[in-house]
């Protein structure tokens, strides 16, 4: 029933559920500061709303079909049309880059980051480890209260504190470039790459006195901002030439969640 020269279209049936899901939470939050039985009616209205929402959906979801006409006629245009894969709800993007490319982007962007890290480290201080003992020093005492010397020095609890860090964050930074890149337009990635850690580090300098105050009295800002960009472009760019794969958008909600149903008259 969706196709080009259909006269009408599917759309989920009007439901309550919603109204009574939001009235359930409000009547728990209201017990809260009244009586503990207006919570106990609310949790009781939630329940039911939320049974009564979940078979609005599964085994099968609930359509109804609504009849679509121009409300004039329509003059024909010679002009060609390039119509949307997905359907009548596509968003946007359409195809996006998988996970996988977003570990693999945040790995390739942290080394990066490291290796401009450990040059600074070799250029201010005579040593690699000044950087990577900064950094553990956030969630290691014994390094945040440590004089320079000794952060010149190797210390295996502030190489594992730091490889610990710096990976868990590149990683999930990684993973946000692979869901923000394919809503940018083309060619945009290298540009992302250069502007977004800019971004970055002014979030950081505003906030870096409270989060670890060590490295903010000891940082050199264009280092830490040259390695964030080196961290954007390496990341962007291991994203960017991986293959993208289609969202699931066109998919019916049962095939979406992996659930077999029956098939009714309506869906072929």
């Amino acid at each position: 029933m969706n196709d080009k020269n259909s006269t009408s279209i599917l759309v989920p049936a009007p439901t309550a559920w919603p109204f009574m899901t939001a009235l359930g939470l409000s009547l728990i939050g209201a017990g809260l500061v009244t009586h503990a039985v207006v919570s106990i009616v609310g949790a009781c209205v939630l329940l039911r709303a939320a049974i009564g929402w979940w078979f609005d959906v599964l085994p099968e979801q609930k359509e109804e079909a609504v009849s679509v006409t121009p409300a004039e006629p329509v003059a024909v245009s010679s002009a060609a049309v390039d119509y949307v894969g997905a359907g009548f709800r596509t968003q946007v993007p359409e195809e996006v880059h998988p996970y996988s490319s977003g570990f693999r982007g945040g790995l390739a962007g942290g080394v990066a980051m490291a290796l401009v890290a450990m040059l600074f480290g070799l250029i201010s201080q005579g040593s690699i480890w000044y950087p990577i003992n900064l950094l553990a020093a956030g969630v290691l005492r014994s390094l945040a209260e440590a004089p320079v010397e000794q952060l010149r020095q190797f210390s295996a609890a502030g190489l594992i504190a730091g490889i610990f860090i710096h990976g868990f964050i590149s990683i999930m930074v990684g993973l946000l470039y692979a869901v923000s890149l394919p809503m940018f337009p083309r060619g945009a990635s290298w540009r992302s790459g250069l502007l977004t850690p800019i971004l970055w580090s002014g979030l950081v300098a505003s906030t870096l006195a409270i989060i670890n105050p060590t490295l903010n009295a000891r940082i050199d800002w264009g280092w830490f901002v040259g390695s964030q960009i080196a961290f954007g472009l390496a990341a962007s760019r291991v994203i960017a030439r991986t293959t993208k794969i289609s969202t699931m958008q066109d998919w019916p909600i049962i095939e979406r969640i992996g659930v077999e149903a029956q098939k009714g008259p309506d869906h072929k």
